[in-house]
């Protein structure tokens, strides 16, 4: 079951649930900001769903709501920064804006983050980028869900690698996890009481599991299992490939940064998340609207190819989102029944009225919370 607000009463609602974390409200705004363009366009798993997970977070101490990014090692084109285990999603908006800086005036740059934790999704600050006529990456690494080819053991995060480029109609973006999927459609299953599909996920003893709770349990208590990469778990199925694409994103995020890769995060009561963010000025290749021109026409070719029998349209990455975007901003946002009784959960711990942000709901349908 599903119930339908607004995207101004998501926004007040984590506005305010922020601020009462003790968050400024320009950095509550920030949060709200990455965590609603999720389900705005459409991706259920990164949005309002994780505000459990960041009030645990700040709960157990992982997140810590009043600490600075500091810049500790710079170059013009480059910068490592410690995050100082705050909130992912303000160092990630500082990180990008300070590569976005560097790239206008050298052409490219890329800056690395350590000791944070979330930051939602990758695409936010890819976009960023591009919403400014710059090319932008942002990738991250995050708690071992991924098991590696042929192994039994998460070691690597859904390790996500985030891409957005100016062109017309739409701008090009991209963002994927390196896992078949993310921890948070584990999430969004186990709410539901739904089996997982086949070829999503593995036991302790490395078989195939679709008992999104069993998952869930060994990722949290590192008992082995857990998310397939892309392509499957094996190498006829090309899941190597996957596993090397979380290995890229490892690189650029950890192995950078100095800080933790993905098998020593979330542990000791750390989170220890890594990032990495690289900006491009198109201008480095010579006329940059001639590029966006070229660009946008191959898009279209794209579109146009001609359709496999029975599909209707070819879609270029990024159009579903631009049209979800536009569908919920008018038409309101779905809220899993279950999600909503983790934000009626969070107004009792925040001393916020439930009923004044989420209505009068009969919560008989909701069949868990993650409170509980």
């Amino acid at each position: 079951m599903y119930i339908k607000y607004s995207f101004e009463q998501l926004n007040k609602f984590c506005c305010d649930a922020f601020t009462k974390f003790g968050f400024t409200e320009d950095e509550a705004k920030k949060i709200t900001d990455v965590l609603l363009l999720s389900d705005v366009y459409g991706i259920e798993s990164h949005g309002m769903q994780r505000l459990v997970r960041y009030h645990k977070g700040i709960e157990k101490g992982l997140i810590h709501v009043d600490a600075k990014p500091e810049i500790v090692f710079e170059t013009p084109v480059s910068a490592v920064i410690d995050g100082h285990d705050g909130m992912g999603q303000l160092i990630s908006i500082e990180a990008m804006n300070i590569a976005i800086e560097k790239a206008k005036k050298t052409g490219m740059a890329v800056v690395t983050v350590k000791n944070s934790n979330h930051f939602g999704i990758a695409g936010y600050y890819a976009k960023m980028a591009c919403d400014q006529g710059l090319v932008g990456f942002a990738m991250t690494n995050s708690e071992a869900i991924m098991v590696p080819t042929y192994a039994r053991k998460a070691m690597l995060g859904s390790n996500p690698i985030a891409i957005s480029m100016p062109a017309e109609p739409y701008p090009f973006f991209f963002d994927s996890s390196t896992t078949v999927v993310t921890r948070g459609k584990l999430e969004i299953y186990n709410k539901l009481s739904k089996p997982l599909p086949e070829g999503w996920a593995l036991d302790e003893n490395g078989k195939p599991c679709s008992d999104a709770a069993r998952v869930l349990k060994n990722i949290v208590g590192k008992n082995g299992g857990g998310i397939v990469p892309l392509g499957g778990d094996t190498e006829p199925l090309g899941g190597h490939k996957g596993y090397g694409y979380g290995m890229l994103c490892e690189i650029f995020c950890s192995i950078f940064s100095g800080g933790l890769t993905s098998n020593h995060t979330h542990i000791g009561g750390k989170g220890g998340t890594c990032h990495g963010f690289m900006v491009i000025d198109p201008k480095v290749f010579g006329d940059a609207d001639a590029l966006k021109e070229r660009f946008s026409l191959f898009l279209q070719e794209l579109r146009d190819a001609p359709k496999a029998e029975g599909q209707e349209r070819i879609y270029t990455h990024g159009e579903k989102e631009i049209f979800a975007s536009a569908d919920r901003m008018k038409n309101g946002i779905e809220v899993n029944i279950n999600t909503v009784a983790e934000m009626k959960d969070l107004c009792d711990y925040l001393g916020m009225d439930s009923v004044e942000y989420l209505g009068d709901v009969d919560f008989s349908n909701a069949t868990q919370s993650s409170y509980k």
